[in-house]
């Protein structure tokens, strides 16, 4: 079982750098790093976890600078988001920023990819909330035509553009209708996600890995109907607290990767989670 982490990292906790190369010689697998432009303070949105808003969510990093840093110090480790919010983000701007990061790690990005919940930050994006499933589809559509071989012309629902010379482009080669780095969608479980990832990605990002005895069924059905290969799709439980139970159930399940949640703390505070993480890592887990 690989384990990575996923951190909220921020301008008051430990840097990248310092995380980064810290995984890479605990023999950790990833760095996955969520995004928030901004956190509107008049906001009627719900926090999905209930209660007040942690104060991190309004002080995010930026992932693709963030995980550029990681990327000049490491060789090895994994780097990821969980997740880009692709509805909020330029698609030829974004595909850029994918291909560098993807190119300059020698192809060692994942891209996680989420329809976020935050209506009013989204709002400031210009998102309608309705359609942004379908604009996140679109945007994948976009950068797929900009990462392809030759130049390739995209007319979509939202947005267009000509065929191009783009370069660079992702290390990893198509498979199936997917191409670019290793995308993972994460989501609640349900057809219209299941639709999503079959679509277009590798595989599932599912929060906490609950429930994933009753959901994975349905993922595979609906994948063996879109004609893909069943033994490529990927689920990574994300943001879980480890234990070895958790992690024997997720290895029958056929989970190859977990990402663990780190605390959003200063170096002290994470380099004492990762030691009471190193045990999983070192396939010693209790």
């Amino acid at each position: 079982m690989r384990i990575a982490v996923t951190i909220f990292l921020t301008d008051e906790t430990i840097t990248p750098v310092r995380l980064a190369r810290e995984l890479e010689q605990r023999g950790f697998a990833g760095l996955y790093l969520p995004e928030h432009t901004h956190i509107p303070v008049e906001r009627t949105t719900p926090y999905p976890a209930g209660g007040e808003l942690p104060r991190q969510y309004g002080r995010t990093l930026d992932p693709f600078v963030a995980l550029g840093q990681a990327a000049a110090v490491t060789d090895r480790l994994g780097l990821g988001t969980g997740i880009t919010l692709a509805a909020q983000h330029d698609p030829i701007d974004l595909a850029k920023q994918i291909a560098t990061l993807d190119h300059l790690s020698a192809g060692r990005f994942t891209l996680g990819l989420g329809f976020g919940w935050n209506v009013e930050e989204a709002a400031d994006h210009g998102v309608e909330w309705r359609t942004r499933r379908a604009l996140v589809r679109d945007r994948m559509g976009l950068m797929r035509a900009l990462w392809a071989d030759e130049p390739t012309a995209y007319d979509g629902e939202f947005a267009s553009v000509r065929a191009s010379t783009a370069y660079p482009k992702p290390v990893q080669k198509p498979r199936g209708p997917v191409s670019g780095p290793r995308t993972l969608v994460g989501g609640a479980a349900g057809p219209k996600l299941f639709a999503d990832i079959c679509a277009y990605a590798d595989g599932w990002l599912p929060i906490g890995g609950r429930g994933l005895t009753e959901a994975l069924p349905a993922l595979r059905a609906a994948w063996a109907d879109a004609g893909r290969d069943p033994a490529a799709l990927q689920v990574v439980p994300y943001a879980v607290r480890p234990s070895t139970g958790k992690l024997a159930h997720f290895a029958e399940l056929g989970v190859e990767e977990v990402v663990a949640q780190l605390p959003p703390e200063g170096e002290t505070e994470v380099l004492r989670a990762l030691d009471a993480l190193q045990s999983f890592v070192d396939g010693q887990g209790s």
